[in-house]
């Protein structure tokens, strides 16, 4: 359990890197899309704020839980079983949830792809991560 922990946490801090970096990063390369936060449906001023910053660990752990219980049935070398988990959280997880927001709320499909795309290389660093703390 405690490996679970420790690998779930360092997955976190390194997917919370990549979640602000991601952020900032959409927002040079797709400035009309970023537009899109403005909108009263996103509370950027909020005290919960923190959620955002937690939700990386949130995943992390979940996924390092995952991994433990999935990592026997991934083949291949290093990267192909980082790879691997990171496409099946992504498929599984991901893109139903992507799905039902998009259909649900009033955002861009342009938005909705961007978030897919960050969660898809957090699934695959995820994947990475766990594989190299524990194979």
């Amino acid at each position: 359990m405690g490996k679970i922990i420790i690998t779930g946490l360092v997955a976190g801090a390194v997917l919370l890197l990549i979640s602000v970096i991601g952020l900032y990063t959409i927002t040079l390369i797709f400035p009309e899309a970023t537009l899109q936060y403005v909108d009263s449906a996103f509370d950027t001023e909020s005290h919960k704020r923190i959620v955002y910053y937690l939700h990386p660990f949130v995943i992390s752990l979940a996924l390092s839980w995952f991994w433990v219980r999935f990592r026997s049935v991934l083949r291949g070398t290093f990267f192909t079983r980082g790879i691997e988990f990171g496409l099946i959280y992504s498929l599984v997880a991901t893109f139903p949830m992507m799905w039902l927001i998009y259909s649900a709320l009033n955002i861009s499909l342009a938005m909705v792809v961007t978030w897919f795309i960050l969660a898809l290389i957090q699934g695959i660093i995820a994947g990475l991560v766990l594989e190299k703390m524990n194979p």
